[in-house]
């Protein structure tokens, strides 16, 4: 019978290449006695490619609770355990999160075992500032938690990452251009890792344009706003310089109002009746 407490282990998988796997995640997955999957059957075809026949146990959003429970007891046990998901990191969007935070409270061991995230790689080949960044994951389809998460997108000095389904991509890109400088520059990265992998490059009217092309897994990489600097610039042309400079990006007569009033924090309508 064992007497030590076994450790959970956070086993990163490919997101695509199958190569991508590590060599130490493949030792690991081979000395534990337990794998939490959250679909086994997908995993199981990663775990027969890599030759690995361990016991699984599914471990997804909707049976965290009750399965984290299960896994700290067989832990507590001596069981080592490690933890993987369908694609990438265990916790970033993924279950994981839950049997972390018991395993911690219960004084077990957590080994982070690296590799594949779609975030990371996507940003570093983006072009974009990689010195700050802020992830958000998928935006809310709550219209207000939406639109604060949105809000946040238009203050931020820092770059931005979010995730987006390809159903959904059209929606969130209509959105981003209510709030967005048009000169902001935007990256979609889709299909991290696998054959089709691709970055499209642009600002947001350029991809809205183009987002027919635009299918499979998406990352998208938000430039940060201007700095307050750069704003004060845009303060100090008169009311008319203001105008066009929007009018150039290719705004609207009311989308212009509405920027021009929230660079200067001035009520809408005292630029409205300039422009009558």
């Amino acid at each position: 019978m064992k007497e030590k407490i076994g450790t959970l282990y956070i086993v990163a998988t490919p997101i695509g290449n199958l190569e991508d796997i590590t060599l130490r995640a493949i030792r690991i997955l081979k000395e534990v006695d337990l794998i939490a999957a959250e679909d086994t059957r997908h995993s199981l075809k990663l775990l027969n490619h890599l030759e690995i026949s361990k016991p699984l146990i599914s471990y997804h959003r909707h049976n965290e609770e009750v399965k984290s429970d299960i896994l700290i007891h067989k832990l507590q046990e001596g069981n080592n355990i490690a933890l993987i998901s369908d694609a990438g990191t265990p916790g970033i969007c993924d279950p994981g999160e839950e049997i972390i935070k018991k395993c911690i409270e219960n004084g077990i061991n957590i080994v982070p075992i690296p590799g594949a995230c779609a975030m990371i790689n996507s940003l570093i080949c983006s072009g974009i500032n990689t010195k700050e960044f802020t992830f958000l994951g998928f935006l809310p389809l709550n219209k207000k938690l939406r639109k604060n998460k949105l809000e946040e997108i238009e203050k931020t000095n820092k770059t931005i990452i979010i995730y987006e389904a390809p159903h959904k991509l059209e929606a969130t890109l209509q959105d981003l251009k209510q709030i967005l400088n048009i000169e902001r520059k935007i990256v979609l990265a889709r299909e991290i890792t696998k054959i089709h992998e691709e970055f499209i490059r642009g600002n947001i009217d350029y991809l809205i344009e183009n987002k027919e092309n635009i299918k499979g897994e998406i990352v998208i990489i938000i430039e940060g706003k201007a700095n307050d600097e750069e704003e004060n610039e845009l303060n100090k042309l008169s009311l008319e310089e203001h105008y066009n400079y929007y009018e150039r990006q290719g705004f609207s007569k009311k989308e212009i109002i509405k920027k021009i009033a929230k660079d200067r924090n001035v009520n809408k309508n005292e630029i409205y009746i300039k422009f009558i």
